[in-house]
């Protein structure tokens, strides 16, 4: 089944979404070409049974991308529970989704957000820093 199109967080989480079929431990020689040829270019990498990757130039970017993988996962498993017919987001959307993120977030990779859930943790529970 995987990621359904249904949300604002599911759009931006496919636009960048590979799959790799779980094979086992991923410990094989012959394995690694599959990986790569499945990767492309993508940030998210669900290895199915398995657990996700994600790739990211930053740590910023890095949380910022498991937040929105978490939330669209988090959104799906609640709407999935209302046993409802889900309303689906045109598949076209996604194509432009990259960009239009880009432009939101002047291609700041998750750095605008960062100083600010640096500083909820702060009052949160400020021993991380020890």
């Amino acid at each position: 089944m995987g990621v359904l199109l249904i949300s604002q967080h599911s759009v931006l989480v496919l636009s960048s979404l590979a799959y790799h079929n779980f094979e086992g431990v991923v410990l094989r020689e012959d394995e690694k070409p599959r990986l790569v040829a499945d990767l492309g270019n993508k940030n998210f990498f669900m290895l199915r049974n398995h657990g996700l990757i994600i790739f990211a130039g930053i740590i910023q970017e890095a949380f910022l991308r498991m937040y929105f993988f978490e939330t669209t996962c988090t959104i799906q498993v609640r709407a999935q529970s209302g046993h409802d017919d889900l309303i689906p987001i045109a598949p076209e959307i996604i194509a432009s989704a990259g960009e239009q993120v880009k432009q939101a977030t002047r291609q700041s990779g998750g750095a605008l957000a960062w100083p600010g859930l640096l500083r909820k943790l702060d009052r949160l529970d400020p021993s991380y820093r020890e």
